[in-house]
């Protein structure tokens, strides 16, 4: 016991001093952790040599995690999954396990026979980094774009994947029918019984304990390991039991309060698991890197194959459907609890699990760096695609000399650059107002959905990247008599309202140009760089709120909600 502790303390000292070397080089947690385990781990300075010890801390911090992950698991997100998300993550999990397979054992890995080398893996290699693609889209404001929805609709499809795998997973070595369908009436039987008492039991207990925030993180944690042993009882495991408990406390109407309570200690136990695990991982031979960057190299091919496919035959353009390819191209810290997991039941090689977690420390630096210039790399390979014969949305469009209509050719006297909320909400105010103004109004920007909706409603749409002065030159900016930039610098991509103000001023020196500014320092720029007139949306938001409290001290709240409502009523927008 005191030993434990001992080497619980190595753990979190060194995971936080290379934390810290990790935070401020813009590196992933996970990465520093596993290099920290490393280092104070037997293979490294030995400080942390009990096996008992690395396996208590493991599957503590396994349990954690996996609760957690079904705490943030949204069932009704998962009913609610358009077709495109649905299609994209069913494409990228059936075509990589089974590109997986037939390129796993291509290379002489086991797949029967009690060793399932090349399962694991493909397993493994088909799961993508929640923590790292979240982290980033985050920083990069991209997380409510389409890219970045469908990238989390499929994340969120991977765990019910990593689920089922799970349920099965303890009788690989006897794969009968039989068998497996009893793994998963046990299943089953376990994730019935627990939503029914989070249903109908856990509310009122939670409820008469809601004041005492002690007994709710207790309750969590009561409930977590009673589902955990539970499912140890029915020949499941308890890693398991505790991805049930998250499932099922995330349906029920604490489950916000309790995600809150538990988030220090899941990040306490989090970084335990991945101390451990970077404790087991050996100084590598020739033989595990190669096998490493096999892995890490049919990962990244696999995940542009797969997730890339089934998004251009749905018809969402070349742009969004590169970019969740983009952003999915890791392995998941999920596939590391896959992966340990057919390690403790001896069902695949050392070596190839720690080829693993090298691929997962690999692709979590590579992929960081690709995510973050993802625009970069997707207007870069937008060209060789198009030359290969792939048709983007915009295919006969933006030409004035084709003539096309529907859609196509140059753009009318007023263009919208970009299409996000604001244009969206101009739209609706032009429509409700002055419709007769929508036949001279042309949008351009390269979101598939909007192009299909405004299509639809027989307005002209022109796709394309307003980031790029081929696209506003092939449109006709040139000869159009206002140009509206609605959308601010922070959701730009590739540019900025200066840059965009300077490229449309080249194009037409005549035409009127409204341009949005974040900041107060950026009106005079946009000035000077040859706008017309420039909006600050903090100014309007200003407005609003100065007569909602003017409203409040005259009693007429309710009459300017009333009126509120009323104006939603009317309005018919594209964004919602």
């Amino acid at each position: 016991m005191h030993e434990l502790i001992r080497d619980i303390t190595l753990c979190i000292l060194f995971a936080w001093m290379l934390g810290l070397l990790a935070h401020f080089s813009r590196q992933p947690l996970i990465l520093a952790y596993l290099i920290a385990g490393f280092c104070i781990g037997p293979f490294g300075a030995g400080w942390v040599h009990s096996q008992e010890s690395i396996g208590v801390i493991s599957e503590l911090g396994l349990i954690f995690m996996l609760f957690m992950i079904g705490l943030e698991i949204d069932l009704k997100k998962i009913v609610r999954a358009g077709k495109v998300i649905l299609f994209a993550a069913g494409g990228q999990l059936l075509g990589g396990c089974l590109l997986g397979v037939l390129f796993f054992v291509g290379i002489g890995l086991s797949l029967g026979g009690g060793h399932f080398d090349a399962v694991y893996l493909c397993v493994a290699c088909a799961l993508s980094s929640t923590v790292i693609i979240v982290k980033v889209l985050y920083e990069k404001r991209e997380l409510d774009t389409l890219p970045g929805r469908i990238t989390l609709g499929v994340l969120v499809l991977q765990d019910i994947f990593a689920i089922l795998f799970l349920a099965v997973q303890p009788s690989l070595a006897n794969l009968q029918g039989s068998v497996i369908l009893l793994s998963i009436g046990r299943v089953a039987v376990l994730v019935a019984a627990a939503l029914l008492v989070s249903r109908y039991v856990l509310p009122r207990l939670f409820h008469q304990i809601a004041r005492r925030p002690e007994l709710i993180l207790l309750g969590a944690l009561a409930w977590c390991f009673l589902v955990a042993e539970t499912a140890e009882r029915l020949s499941l495991s308890r890693e398991m039991g505790a991805l049930i408990a998250g499932v099922s406390l995330s349906t029920f109407p604490y489950a916000l309060d309790v995600t809150a309570k538990v988030t220090t200690l899941r990040d306490f136990f989090i970084t335990l698991f991945f101390v451990a695990l970077g404790m087991t991982i050996p100084v590598p031979g020739l033989s595990v890197i190669g096998l490493a960057l096999m892995i890490a190299a049919f990962t990244v091919v696999s995940r542009l194959v797969t997730t890339f496919t089934p998004l251009y035959l749905m018809k969402q353009g070349l742009r969004a459907s590169l970019l969740p390819a983009l952003n999915l191209a890791q392995i998941s810290e999920f596939s590391l609890v896959v992966i340990q997991t057919g390690v403790a039941d001896h069902h695949i090689a050392a070596q190839t699990a720690n080829a693993a977690s090298f691929a997962f420390v690999v692709l979590a630096v590579l992929s960081t760096f690709a995510m973050s210039r993802s625009d970069e790399i997707t207007r870069w390979a937008i060209g060789p695609l198009k030359r290969i014969g792939l048709r983007d949305l915009d295919h006969g469009n933006g030409h004035a000399e084709e003539g096309h209509e529907g859609g196509h050719g140059e753009a009318r006297r007023i263009v919208i650059l970009g299409f996000f909320r604001a244009a969206s909400a101009l739209l609706a105010e032009i429509e409700r107002q002055t419709p007769v103004l929508l036949e001279q109004i042309t949008v351009v920007d390269f979101n598939p959905n909007v192009y299909q909706t405004l299509l639809s409603r027989g307005l002209h749409v022109i796709y394309g990247d307003i980031s790029s002065a081929d696209t506003l030159l092939h449109a006709g900016v040139g000869k159009s008599e206002m140009i509206i930039l609605s959308v601010p610098d922070s959701l730009l991509k590739g540019a900025s309202n200066e840059k965009l103000v300077r490229h449309v001023r080249a194009l037409n020196p005549t035409a009127l140009i409204v341009a949005t500014a974040d900041l107060l320092s950026d009106v005079d720029e946009l000035y000077a760089a040859g706008a017309s007139y420039v909006t600050v949306t903090r100014l309007s938001d200003a407005h609003e709120l100065f007569t909602v409290i003017e409203a409040a001290q005259a009693g007429l709240l309710a009459d300017k909600r009333a009126e509120l409502d009323q104006r939603l009523g009317e309005r018919r927008e594209v964004l919602p």
